[in-house]
């Protein structure tokens, strides 16, 4: 089939159908003959031509059978739904009706032109053996029981009959009044559809029949369309009117001459003949036919797509020259004129995909081919893509079409190849560099290589986040070792290629020269170098410049990895920097008290020296300094409240307190310092150092009423002497004291209810009942506590606490008769071996 020309009012919108040229056989018939008529089949073709030929064919236009039926034009041609019997009617009056495969059937010549014939859908079944014919009456044809074909007038007197469509029961045909419908079950006309524009001739404008179920009729005739649905009448309103009645649902004017209707789901597909008005000459010329798809409404239509046709003699053509066919199974619509056949059907996936392709969308047709692509042959999802990575380039978007290839070349290498080398030719090898396969698939180590020498050249930076996001093995590391070593001879002190080439000696295992630049720039990465590939032994000699880098991180991994570089090891290269050896030391006596012992005595002198703020809790936290360095070293720098610590913990409390009544005259420090050694003469000599000192004397008066008895500072404070607050103090002793008292009463008046409670619980206990079963036995003889016969009598004596005698197992009652004890818990009160004794008594 060759394709059709088409043109499309909205190049920007997409065609809803597709056409092709029915060539191969339909060619030679139609060179030297002409169509007339054509009726579809799902299996094949049959047509007639004006030279009373009827050919059938298969859907490709080639020649199957032929009949040479007349002389003259055939007029009809109808099939049963079966396919196997067909209908024909010529313009010399013949009518045959004939099985394919048989040739027996129906043979008549008429006196006038017969313009339509139609079987009964199911002509095959015995019962419904049953045709009409139209011409200038509607005459219906049965074969009865003796094999003879009976014939009936089921209208006439309104002209040439143009136009019959059989579905089910129903019989639609048109004349030159209008179009009927008649019901063979219950052989009634149902109704009668008046034809509108009665001025245009109906033998050159004739009416379209098309059904659409079995209950749904479409009409056109001239310029106007008609939907008419055939209901069941309501029993209780039927009198004598038809079972059934026509109601029309749509009825709406077009723009063009309506030659050809058919179905296509709830739209209408139409054939338009269209006439236009020449420029040159008032006369109006015949155009190319169209095909519409159109959504039928109550009183008119929305078109949703229009396509004018080229065929063949289009301008020789009138209206009643067109027809249009259609194949319900496949949405296959045949466009017939004399000379041209087209068939038109919907698009499909590819040809949706060759339209965004055409119109440079080819994103969307990406997307399509991908989604579709299972389902498809014709489409390469890989060719569409080029042709978009190709078109992104001309348009110099290349960052895009880099991009792309991700998607559209996938694994193939070669393919990769090609695009790298189009891309270096354009100048473009940064746009795609970021897009190469890296993983298990990857190109060539000369490709990568290549890229990268051209980074290197013009983009330091874009070189370094390649050596960054590449793999190591992807290229050859020497090769580019060796690039960046000769670009640093020109630029020794590039920080970004220094960088970088640490980065490869990383990546070729030479972790010396890596760590070496790496402190050398003081990078932040030299520790996770150093950990990630065990370099500790390479840093022995470089703790120093670990530090000037970054104290806290060096000393936490020092500190973290002793085991690898020891304490000593640290405290040796620091020697000759204090200052770092401190933070050290100060950090590894945070971590541990005991691990750096033997330098705490160095360390006093660090802290002194250092952080001042941090040695009286190292004195305070350490048991292994020396105390008398550590008081020297103090004494030397006048550190006074580290001075007083130091004296205290030495047993010098008495000049300990001395220092801070003198130097610090701080009274309230001083009480508590007595407070904490809790010493009386302590108490005595801050009272002797205190009571010429009013100001004192006040502190003390506050603050030891808890402690010591305030009766001896008072009376030690000399008459006359002038004391601030002293009333209040005073007010404070007094409220310390009843504060005492009433305490004291509280916990007396606590302990008595307590006391109380428990024995009145205790009470209560002792007077609950005492189990006694054949489980017990005599603390005494330790035979069971019952008898092995309860008829007989016999005594028990259970005490509080649970202990169970045979009376005769007691001893006597003691000193006090009538009062007997448990001898087990009276031993326990006496001691070891008094229990014996009292049961030798």
């Amino acid at each position: 089939m060759a394709e059709v020309e088409e043109q499309e009012e909205d190049s920007e919108e997409e065609p809803k159908l597709k056409y092709e040229r029915l060539s191969n056989g339909m060619t030679e018939i139609l060179q030297n003959d002409a169509a007339s008529c054509m009726t579809v089949h799902d299996k094949f073709l049959a047509l007639g031509t004006h030279f009373g030929k009827v050919f059938l064919l298969d859907i490709q236009g080639n020649i199957t059978q032929k009949f040479e039926i007349s002389s003259v034009k055939i007029n009809q041609i109808s099939l049963d739904e079966s396919g196997e019997y067909v209908g024909i009617c010529s313009e010399d009056g013949k009518v045959q009706v004939f099985g394919l495969y048989t040739r027996e059937g129906f043979h008549e010549n008429f006196d006038c032109p017969i313009k339509v014939v139609a079987l009964h859908p199911q002509f095959t079944r015995s019962n419904y053996k049953q045709f009409v014919t139209g011409g200038n009456k509607l005459l219906l044809y049965e074969r009865n029981w003796l094999n003879r074909w009976k014939t009936s007038v089921l209208h006439e007197g309104e002209g040439t009959i143009t136009n019959i469509k059989w579905r089910a029961n129903l019989i639609a045909w048109a004349n030159n009044v209008g179009v009927k419908i008649y019901d063979i079950s219950t052989k009634q006309r149902i109704t009668n559809v008046l034809r509108d524009n009665v001025s245009l001739r109906p033998d050159m404008y004739p009416c379209s029949l098309c059904w659409k179920d079995n209950t749904t009729l479409i009409v056109g005739w001239g310029s106007s369309i008609k939907i008419c649905v055939v209901k069941e009448r309501n029993p209780t309103e039927m009198r004598d009117l038809p079972s059934r009645y026509v109601e029309i649902v749509s009825a709406f004017e077009t723009e063009f001459f309506i030659c050809g209707l058919a179905p296509l789901a709830d739209q209408l597909v139409t054939l338009f003949f269209v006439k236009e008005n020449s420029d040159q000459m008032d006369e109006e010329l015949c155009a190319r036919p169209r095909l519409d798809i159109i959504q039928p409404l109550p009183e008119s239509c929305e078109e949703i797509s229009s396509d004018a046709l080229t065929v063949r003699n289009f301008q020789d053509n009138e209206c009643r020259d067109y027809r249009l066919e259609h194949s319900e199974g496949e949405s296959l619509f045949y466009i017939i004129s004399p000379k041209d056949i087209v068939v038109a059907k919907e698009r499909d996936q590819d040809d949706h995909i060759d339209w965004l392709v055409q119109k440079k969308k080819y994103e969307e047709a990406l997307m399509a081919a991908e989604i579709s692509f299972k389902n498809i042959k014709r489409h390469d999802v890989q060719k569409i893509g080029m042709e978009y990575i190709n078109h992104l380039v001309n348009t110099r978007d290349y960052d895009s079409a880099a991009r792309k290839c991700v998607k559209v070349l996938g694994k193939n290498m070669e393919l990769w190849e090609n695009e790298v080398y189009r891309f270096k030719t354009i100048g473009q090898l940064k746009a795609i560099s970021q897009y190469l396969p890296r993983g298990d698939l990857r190109l060539r180590p000369a490709i990568y290589e290549m890229i990268l020498h051209e980074f290197l050249k013009t983009d330091y930076e874009g070189f370094a986040t390649l050596i960054r996001e590449w793999p190591g093995d992807l290229y050859n590391n020497m090769a580019i070792v060796q690039a960046v070593t000769d670009h640093l001879k020109r630029d020794p002190t590039n920080s970004t290629l220094l960088t970088t080439l640490a980065e490869l000696y990383t990546y070729d295992q030479r972790y010396d020269r890596a760590l070496e630049i790496y402190l050398r720039l003081r990078h932040k990465d030299v520790y996770q170098l150093i950990h990630k590939h065990n370099l500790f032994s390479s840093i022995e000699d470089k703790i120093v410049l670990l530090m000037d880098f970054d104290k806290e991180k060096a000393v936490d991994m020092l500190l973290d990895n002793e085991d690898k570089i020891s304490i000593d090891k640290v405290v040796e290269e620091l020697a000759d920097r204090p200052e770092l050896l401190h933070v050290y030391l100060h950090k590894l006596f945070k971590r541990d008290h005991h691990k750096g012992q033997k330098y705490h005595e160095r360390q006093i002198g660090l802290y002194a020296e250092y952080d001042r703020p941090n040695l009286l809790p190292f004195l305070r936290d350490s048991t292994h300094c020396p105390l008398e360095k550590a008081l020297e070293i103090c004494q030397q720098r006048n550190f006074v409240e580290e001075t007083v610590f130091l004296l205290s913990r030495m047993g010098n409390c008495r000049r300990a307190l001395q220092m801070i009544m003198e130097e610090l005259a701080d009274v309230d420090k001083a009480i508590e310092f007595a407070k904490d050694q809790d010493d009386a003469e302590l108490w005595d000599d801050l009272i002797s150092y205190s009571i010429d000192k009013p100001p004192f004397i006040t502190g003390l008066l506050n603050n030891i009423g808890t402690h010591v008895d305030p009766i001896l500072l008072i009376r030690r404070i000399k008459e006359g002497m002038e004391i601030p607050n002293l009333r209040d103090s005073l007010v404070k002793i007094l409220h310390d004291y009843n504060l005492q008292i009433l305490l004291r009463e509280g916990c007396k008046k606590i302990l008595v209810a307590d006391s109380l409670s428990l024995l009145q619980k205790m009470h209560r206990t002792q007077m609950r009942g005492v189990r006694v079963d054949e489980e017990n036995i005599c603390e005494s003889c330790h035979a069971t506590i019952l008898p092995s016969d309860m008829a007989k009598t016999f005594n028990v004596v259970v005490f509080h606490c649970r202990h169970m005698f045979h009376k005769e197992c007691l001893p006597s009652s003691g000193t006090i008769p009538g009062l007997q004890f448990c001898n087990i818990c009276s031993a326990k009160r006496r001691g070891p071996g008094s229990g014996i004794l009292e049961m030798k008594k």
